[in-house]
């Protein structure tokens, strides 16, 4: 279902939320703010609703092999319901096929499929693993997020460099540590390749 977007009320929204929090009428650097807010919130900050996860993940490659697939640091930026505010980090997607692969890049893009709403970060990879096994047809999917939520950072007692990890795991490596094991492993040798 598409979303129904209405910018000029958008835009008139921010102008009264600025307006009604006593932001200073008369600063220059705010002429403009309602729309410019507006149009990123409906054209890239919440585009994600605009994607069909199982559009993203229909056009198959032609490998069967069975082995783990993982695209680590895969980076990205949530809003959080709560504040509206970002969390900016790394996912770690990794799965196990079952009736197919797709593309690296897909996986990239179901991640921006979730992570491009209003998500809590716990329910983005949940949202992201369930996505792989009930659309691809995963045996079992494991995914790590981490992130630098704003909700911590730029608020409230600002505990700069916090980061929140969360993990979530699908099909068969909800209940099988061995699966588990067998992503963080993959996901420990990603990161430090990627650190050097």
């Amino acid at each position: 279902m598409a979303r129904r977007i209405d910018l000029p009320r958008a835009a008139r929204a921010i102008e009264d939320f600025l307006a009604a929090i006593g932001a200073p009428e008369n600063d220059p650097e705010l002429a403009g703010t309602g729309v410019r807010v507006a149009e990123a919130f409906a054209n890239d900050l919440l585009a994600g609703y605009e994607m069909d996860p199982r559009a993203i993940l229909a056009d198959r490659a032609a490998s069967t092999a069975p082995g783990l697939v993982v695209v680590a640091n895969v980076a990205t930026t949530t809003m959080c319901p709560h504040h509206l505010l970002p969390a900016s980090g790394v996912v770690h997607v990794g799965y196990w096929p079952g009736d197919g692969v797709v593309g690296l890049g897909a996986i990239a893009r179901l991640v921006d499929c979730f992570a491009r709403r209003l998500a809590l970060q716990e329910d983005l990879g949940e949202q992201v693993a369930a996505a792989l096994v009930e659309h691809l047809g995963a045996r079992a999917a494991g995914v790590v997020v981490d992130l630098s939520p704003a909700c911590m950072t730029a608020r409230g007692d600002r505990r700069h460099g916090a980061r929140a990890v969360t993990t979530a795991f699908a099909g068969a490596a909800a209940s099988d540590a061995s699966l588990r094991a067998e992503l963080f492993s993959a996901i420990a040798i990603s990161s430090k390749e990627a650190s050097r």
